[in-house]
């Protein structure tokens, strides 16, 4: 299962994330979201975890818990959206 972590604090790392889910089971892979410009953590990431008990396990255990000065926002994640259903943005407005 695909899990959404968010309000993350901007120093935490994917090892931090790896260590702390994978007190729950097995963890499959991390992935912090990075701003592509600057190369700053944008404050959510996903973690993927092999069994989906685990992974209920563990959102209902740490969402809205402290971490790292930020009480975690943590759920399963979303399909990520077609880019190309959304409406096109009007870049020249004025």
């Amino acid at each position: 299962m695909n899990i959404y972590v968010g309000n993350l604090n901007y120093k935490v790392t994917q090892e931090d994330l790896q260590e702390l889910f994978s007190e729950y089971g097995e963890v499959v892979s991390v992935n912090i979201i990075n701003d592509r410009e600057t190369g700053r953590s944008k404050g959510f990431g996903f973690v993927e975890m092999a069994d989906d008990t685990e992974a209920e396990n563990a959102i209902n255990n740490l969402n809205g818990t402290s971490f790292g000065d930020r009480d975690l926002k943590v759920n399963q994640a979303k399909p990520r959206e077609n880019r190309d259903s959304r409406p096109p943005r009007n870049r020249n407005r004025y």
